[in-house]
Parts: C-alpha cells; sequence; structure tokens
C-alpha cells in the first residue's frame, strides 16, 4: 500500500521548524508493510493545499496531512478541506464536550477561538484526538481516503497509534507485513563490506532485501522481509540473520537496530560494566548522547567537562608539566583525563577528548577541526587524533561518535 504525506506549515518552509512528523509516519508505517511515496510541504495557503491533494490522490488511495488545525486564524485546513469535499460546517456536540473536559483538566479558560475547535465539516468522520483540542478527520472520495491530524507531535503519534493506523488497515483489508532485522558493524567500508556480502546477498530470498546504511565508522545492515504473512516471514528473516552474524563475527558488534551509544550501553549492561567521560571540546556531548538512552543510568556515573586548563588540572589531575609542554589539545593530555576521571568516578571505562572545534583558534600545527580522543577500558589505553571537517557543530558531533566508537573498538577487540 503505498501512501503520500502531505505536511502544512509555513514555519516548516522558513526553516523555524523542523518536520519530524514525517519521518516519524513513514517508520511506523513500514512496520505494518506500508510505503511512503512521497512527502510534500505546503504552506497555510487554500490554492497549496488543494493543489497537493489534488497531485497526491492522482498517485495514491491514502493521504495523510498533519498541521493547519490550530485554533488561530492562519490555520485553514479545516475549513479548506470542508470546501474540497463538498461540505459545510457544523458544530459537533461531542467534540465541544472534548475540548472543555480537556481545559478542565489543564485548569484554563475556555475562548471563542478554543471553542470554534468543535466546528467540523459535515463530510468527515471525526476521530477522537485524547490528547488536544484539534479533532482528526477522516474524509473519503471516490475509494481515496485522506486523514487530516494535528501537527503537533505528540498528538499526531498518539491518534496514529491509538486508531489511524488500525483503522486505515481494516478499511483496506490489509493483511501485509514487513519485517526488519538491523545490526551494527565496524572496521568495514561501505564498499569494502557489500563485495564481502556479496555471496549472501545472492542467496538471499526473492522476499529479503539488504540495505546498507553508513555512518562514520560504523555500517547499520537492515534485512527486510515482505509478504502476506508475518508468521512465516519471520523464522526466514531470523534464519538469514542468524547467517550474517556467523559472517561477520566480531565485526558484528551489536544485533539490535540502536545508535552508536545504545550500542555501547549494551555492550557494558551486559558486562556489568561502568563508564565516565571526560570532555573538553565536545563540551558535555558525549554525555549527552549516552544518557538519551533509557537505563543508562546502569552502567553511565557521570562526566566532567574540563574545558578550562585549571579543570583539567585540579580536577582530573593532568599535569601542569603535560599542559605546558604539549599542550592541551595532545596525546598525553587525553590519556591523562581518562585515568584521571576513571580513578575520580571509580569506572571500568573511560573516553576523553579534547581538540579545536573552532571556527577560531586554530594554528598550522593543530588547525581548527583537530580533536585527540583517548578511550580506556581499564588499564588498556587507546588514543588517535583526527581531523574532522565541518564548523563547530559538525565538529563536536563528529568526535564525539569518534570517542563512542573508539570504546567500542577497545572493548570488543
Amino acid at each position: 500500500m503505498n501512501v503520500e504525506i502531505i505536511v502544512i506549515g509555513d514555519e516548516l518552509l522558513i526553516g523555524q521548524v523542523t518536520d519530524t512528523n514525517s519521518g516519524w509516519i513513514a517508520r511506523e508505517l513500514n512496520h505494518i508493510g506500508w510505503e511512503v511515496t512521497e512527502i510534500t510541504t505546503v504552506r497555510d495557503r487554500e490554492r497549496e493545499i488543494t493543489d497537493a491533494l489534488d497531485s497526491s490522490f492522482g498517485r495514491v488511495d491514502v493521504v495523510l496531512m498533519t498541521g493547519g488545525l490550530g485554533p488561530t486564524k492562519d490555520d485553514i485546513t479545516k475549513q479548506t478541506l470542508c470546501r474540497y469535499f463538498g461540505g459545510k460546517m457544523i458544530f459537533d456536540e461531542t467534540v465541544c464536550a472534548h475540548v472543555e473536559e480537556i481545559f478542565r483538566r489543564r485548569h484554563l479558560q475556555m475562548n471563542t477561538s478554543t471553542h470554534d475547535q468543535a466546528y467540523v465539516p459535515d463530510v468527515c468522520t471525526v476521530i477522537e484526538n485524547p490528547v488536544g483540542t484539534a479533532p482528526v478527520m477522516w474524509f473519503e472520495r471516490e475509494g481515496k481516503v485522506l486523514v487530516s491530524m494535528p501537527g503537533v507531535p505528540i498528538e499526531m503519534k498518539t491518534v496514529m497509534q491509538a486508531s489511524v493506523i488500525d483503522r486505515l488497515r481494516r478499511h483496506f483489508g490489509d493483511h501485509s507485513a514487513i519485517l526488519h532485522r538491523t545490526c551494527l558493524v565496524k572496521d568495514f567500508t561501505e564498499s569494502r563490506l557489500s563485495e564481502s556480502l556479496t555471496g549472501f546477498e545472492a542467496q538471499l530470498p526473492a522476499c529479503i532485501k539488504l540495505a546498507y546504511l553508513p555512518t562514520p565508522g560504523v555500517i547499520r545492515l537492515r534485512l527486510t522481509a515482505r509478504g502476506d504473512d508475518e508468521a512465516q516471514l519471520q523464522p526466514l528473516i531470523d534464519g538469514q540473520f542468524d547467517k550474517l552474524k556467523d559472517l561477520l563475527g566480531v565485526h558484528l558488534f551489536c544485533d539490535s537496530d540502536a545508535t552508536l551509544a545504545g550500542a555501547l550501553g549494551l555492550l557494558l549492561a551486559r558486562r556489568g560494566e561502568t563508564l565516565a567521560t571526560a570532555e573538553s571540546c565536545t563540551g558535555g556531548n558525549i554525555a549527552h548522547e549516552i544518557t538519551r538512552v533509557a537505563g543508562s543510568s546502569v552502567y553511565f556515573k557521570g562526566s566532567v567537562v574540563a574545558y578550562a586548563n585549571e579543570v583539567k588540572e585540579h580536577v582530573l589531575h593532568v599535569s601542569p608539566q603535560t599542559l605546558e609542554q604539549c599542550g592541551a589539545v595532545s596525546r598525553e593530555t587525553v590519556l591523562q583525563m581518562t585515568a584521571g576521571v576513571q580513578r575520580l568516578l571509580a569506572t571500568d571505562c573511560a573516553v576523553a577528548t579534547s581538540g579545536i572545534a573552532g571556527p577560531g583558534g586554530g594554528t598550522p600545527e593543530k588547525p581548527v577541526g583537530t580533536v585527540w580522543i583517548a578511550a580506556r577500558y581499564g588499564n588498556r589505553d587507546k588514543v588517535d587524533c583526527f581531523r574532522f571537517e565541518g564548523d563547530r557543530e559538525q565538529v563536536i558531533a563528529r568526535a564525539t561518535q569518534a570517542a563512542l566508537l573508539m570504546l567500542v573498538q577497545l572493548m570488543t577487540e
């Protein structure tokens, strides 16, 4: 089943807000074997909305729309859809009662704009929005379906999971399935990994495909199985995934669809070990990535953001001679930082960074993007100097990933 998404909002097109809804919707639909074939973003303008609808319905039978359902005058989607489907606006007592209940729970006073949220087109089926005031609207015409949902992510996600997906599947009598198995692989370039897996790919059943999703230092491999019977697909994809694991051996360091920080966390949790970070140029970003993973408190003890040399010296016990003779951005400094934070927080592992994120501060010997990174596991160390390209944010992000990967490599050698 092919689906298109129309995202409405001037704020998206001027870069004030980033659209995260369409990616989430695509992932959720992919789980049930439905594919998003096109995503269109338009302004809150009637002609642009109707043109997008005409174009999408010329290609697919299902269109999902987000945004434009707020209570303010610039949100015109509801009225536009009413005219598009040939209806008139009516007051829905059930929607009004729901909105009033939400305002009571939040201890807010109803106003005219919010009261008007209860006006809906008489040609739609209203789906309750349990966490917001904007009603979700289901329209049908000539076998095609449009579902208009709020642009607020928590509201859209709630209604999709609670009712929209199941309703769509029932309406179209769909029983298809799509299954994924994902793993993370290190120590390969994409081209070399592809060459290594040529024989494996050749023997895959027709219903299973292998995809390569490279990121710096790590390649995510995804097996995807499509069919009409999930019960038959599951053992088939599991068997191929086991073959893949046997082929890759220690290079496959995570057998789930995790972030690099999540994969490191799984390693640490499995071994009952703990981690600390000592960060200069990354400014706590490594700790941020680690703590984004649910359950990281089991293995992550904390971080020292040693931006100033005084903190490196007095908290992490980097020697003043090292700082004077080698500089803060040096092999010797990051090695002493990992040893220092490991002792300070009594952990099994540690990583440290010190570098020049830019845009200023570089020298001919140490240009912007120079970052020394060290990882420590027990009493073993791994250290390297990197030259990252990009702006300040990109240098910090790349240094963060490199530090996490370095510790994974050290732990899995």
